[in-house]
């Protein structure tokens, strides 16, 4: 049985990992929005198209994060990878080895997205303090 994408699950995930408060981001969403809305909206298993797309421009996270991203079936990877029958010396086991290059590129994406995900943290508060001494 094929599993459906719980995609408000997938944003809160996504939201919490960038420490993004629910306020937070019902503030960048516009007026109509507030906490008790995006707590609503992140119960949702799917999320309307024009609201993912918005979410994803808050988040700078691409719409098929959220459309995509299967915890379940990640953490099965991860399981079937490094499971019992993963050790050095089983010849039923396979070793896939990545060039250094493609290591160091690797490491250097996932440097920019997290500098990314912190500038964006940084003017989510700076936003937040600007509305906070407007009130």
């Amino acid at each position: 049985m094929e599993q459906k994408i719980h995609q408000g699950r997938n944003v809160k995930r996504f939201r919490e990992m960038l420490g993004i408060k629910q306020e937070a981001m019902a503030y960048a969403l516009g007026e109509d929005w507030n906490q008790k809305k995006i707590s609503l909206l992140e119960q949702k298993e799917a999320i309307e198209a024009g609201l993912l797309g918005q979410i994803s421009g808050v988040l700078k996270i691409p719409v098929e994060a959220f459309q995509n991203f299967d915890e379940e079936q990640a953490i099965n990877i991860i399981s079937n990878t490094f499971g019992d029958n993963a050790c050095v010396g089983n010849p039923n086991s396979t070793f896939a080895f990545n060039s250094m290059e493609e290591l160091k590129r690797l490491h250097e994406e996932k440097i920019a997205l997290f500098e990314r995900m912190l500038q964006e943290k940084d003017a989510m508060m700076l936003r937040l303090e600007e509305l906070i001494k407007s009130k």
